[in-house]
């Protein structure tokens, strides 16, 4: 057993050894036992050592991302509507987006994430905008860090907003009359989203909009074009030519007929044509 795991002892008062319903085992059983706590002490120190070595690469590359990150923001400015396409595109971020809230992301110019030094402490995230009917504001920012007492908390812009153009305001006014359906007891509306701090730990819409867009925001400006590439084009071609075959089948049923009718009056024609010999028999009998 390593000298610094810990001793027996005190593997059987943590309770990791006899198990949570303290069972007796045999003396060899109880030994090994002591010896795997001990090692898994040791694989948890490892782990820990690991954490925060990860923590320091991520760090560093945080660093080294961060002028492509705002050249590929210069760039992205000579491209009209690039965020707000990129944010209806998203199949998460789009079902809470309300349809007065993406005529108001139509005025994003650039999104922004900022993980802090330590990034364990948290980040933010800012929206910029311009000029606007909706609200003064030329940016807002919600932030996400640790609270005095070591808990996640999170904190945002006061928004501006320009006379009854409220729209966290107007879809509270919505969600209530439309509480009975399923969508608005899962989902909130984005401003209202971005005002809202009831549970910073569990904010799934920051977490993809961090995770998930920013770091490749144009995978989601391109879904149009992504599916066509993936076949979604080729298969409207099929049902295309399905189509066809249906008509050419019609066409071969109308030929057939047409067949048939014909037969039937070359039937007929050669039945006159034998009634006619009869007649002139007889006219020369008489």
């Amino acid at each position: 057993m390593s000298a610094s795991g810990p001793s027996p002892k005190k593997a059987r008062k943590e309770g990791s050894v006899e198990g949570e319903e303290g069972r007796d085992y045999d003396v060899e059983t109880q030994k090994a036992l002591e010896e795997i706590d001990a090692c898994q002490n040791e694989i948890d120190v490892l782990n820990e050592k690991a954490s925060e070595e990860i923590l320091k690469v991520e760090q560093k590359y945080n660093k080294l991302r961060k002028p492509f990150f705002e050249k590929r923001n210069d760039i992205i400015k000579r491209i009209p509507n690039f965020w707000v396409t990129a944010f209806v595109n998203h199949p998460q971020i789009s079902d809470i987006l309300e349809e007065d809230e993406e005529d108001a992301l139509h005025y994003m110019t650039k999104l922004e994430v900022e993980e802090f030094e330590d990034i364990k402490s948290g980040y933010r995230i800012n929206f910029h905008f311009g000029e606007n009917p909706y609200f003064e504001n030329e940016v807002l920012t919600k932030e996400f860090h640790l609270g005095s007492s070591g808990d996640p908390a999170s904190q945002s812009t006061t928004i501006k907003w320009k006379g009854e153009n409220d729209l966290s305001k107007k879809n509270k006014e919505r969600n209530g009359v439309n509480k009975g359906r399923k969508r608005f007891l899962e989902t909130k509306t984005f401003f209202n989203w971005f005002t809202d701090h009831t549970d910073p730990s569990a904010d799934d819409v920051a977490e993809l909009i961090k995770d998930d867009l920013w770091p490749n925001p144009l995978q989601y400006y391109l879904v149009p074009d992504i599916e066509v590439e993936n076949g979604v084009e080729g298969e409207d071609d099929v049902s295309e030519d399905d189509s066809v075959v249906v008509e050419v089948e019609g066409e071969e049923e109308e030929d057939d007929g047409g067949d048939v009718e014909g037969e039937e009056g070359g039937e007929e024609g050669e039945d006159g044509g034998e009634e006619g010999v009869d007649e002139d028999d007889n006219e020369e009998d008489a």
